[in-house]
């Protein structure tokens, strides 16, 4: 409820500093450059995530008094920045996580992007920057993912990574509304985000830190939420743990796994079998996976399916009883990652595996989230999900 009504707070307020008379995003106006030396392709093999990048980028700049410029599809390559402009000391900065896939017919498709573009508003919203077309910003990613299109894998498991960037960028110290901005996108080939691969991992309940807070900035996706997990990252990391999982208040509330949405398969306190995510009270990302696993669960109907809150207590003693059947994270970088062990206060909590399934250990649930995505995502199941560009 919270969330929603300071949204549109942060929309109203925004909306206030354009008029009618200013430009708004237009793809029939982009310009288009072709880089003369193409890079040499990466084997799928040796793709590390978000280490290789393509021949080309999206870039449009938004100032005050004209409102959007017209668009460029150009070469990859370094943006000349002040060193007073304002993303480098306000962390006036925002992105997207999304991807291109290639079924097997050669079509280039996108995953639910519509989502990706309202979040990304959405964010732009909470800090301030300008507001842009969402469809507009979806043709040019069009014409830029047929342009690379030989950087898109063929291979189930590999796609493009697509990372849409809005940044501030007047050249003024002091904390106010930029009154200019750049809008880019760049892409990445992907494999597998985990060099592991689709493998259970093991996190640290961290109660030192918090990822976010109600009323905070967590439900927008904005550079600023990102650097303070590093430090606990790291600490996770040195006591053999792949991610945080974080936990806020005192009663250790669960809120997200790393970067992912966190979800678990139990059976609850009146024996139902249910799968439970921790609600989008503003301190939560939306996930885009978040919201396609929720939607495929109730389509099934097979278990109750609930957004509320839980506590890390809770979950001990759930999975302590052997309530616990699955545990897993949600993210677009890997999907679903799932989950094989919980350090919290020095206990090894385990959460149980598939024991058939010697490969990734993940439950049968968390496995048939990941192929029925992927499905939708190659387009090897036709679903209004998967858009054809």
């Amino acid at each position: 409820m919270f969330s929603t009504h300071y949204l549109r707070k942060a929309f109203t307020l925004n909306s206030k500093r354009f008029s009618s008379t200013i430009s708004g995003l237009d793809a029939s106006k982009v310009k288009v450059t072709k880089s003369q030396v193409l890079k040499p392709l990466v084997a799928n093999k040796d793709l590390v995530f978000g280490h290789t990048f393509t021949d080309h980028m999206i870039t449009a700049d938004w100032n005050e008094e004209k409102g959007w410029l017209a668009p460029e599809i150009r070469p990859y390559e370094n943006l000349s920045l002040a060193p007073s402009t304002v993303v480098f000391h306000y962390a006036s900065e925002c992105f997207e996580g999304m991807k291109a896939y290639k079924d097997k017919k050669g079509n280039i498709r996108l995953f639910r992007p519509d989502m990706n573009m309202a979040r990304m508003n959405r964010s732009t919203a909470r800090i301030a920057l300008p507001q842009f077309d969402g469809d507009e910003l979806l043709k040019l990613i069009g014409e830029y993912t047929k342009m690379d299109s030989r950087w898109i894998p063929n291979e189930r498991g590999y796609s493009l990574y697509l990372r849409p960037t809005m940044i501030g960028t007047q050249e003024a110290l002091g904390v106010n509304p930029p009154s200019n901005a750049k809008l880019f996108v760049i892409g990445c080939p992907v494999g597998p985000y985990y060099k592991t691969g689709f493998a259970a991992i093991k996190l640290m309940a961290t109660t030192e830190y918090v990822r976010a807070w109600p009323r905070g900035t967590g439900d927008a996706k904005i550079g600023g939420n990102y650097a303070p997990g590093l430090l606990p990252q790291r600490l996770a990391a040195a006591r053999g743990s792949q991610q945080n999982l974080w936990l806020f208040g005192d009663d250790h509330q669960l809120t997200e796994v790393g970067a992912m949405n966190l979800f678990l398969l139990w059976k609850n306190e009146s024996n139902e079998l249910e799968l439970v995510t921790p609600p989008l009270d503003g301190s939560i990302l939306p996930g885009v996976t978040r919201d396609s696993i929720l939607s495929l669960a109730r389509e099934w109907n097979e278990f109750k399916v609930t957004e509320r809150k839980l506590t890390m207590p809770e979950l001990r003693e759930a999975i302590k009883q052997g309530r616990v059947k699955e545990v897993f994270g949600a993210g677009t970088a890997c999907i679903v990652s799932p989950i094989k062990t919980i350090e919290y206060l020095g206990e090894d909590l385990a959460i149980p595996l598939d024991p058939y399934d010697s490969t990734s250990q993940a439950g049968p649930y968390t496995k048939r989230f990941s192929d029925e995505i992927m499905d939708i995502q190659y387009g090897d199941k036709e679903s209004p999900w998967s858009v054809v560009v």
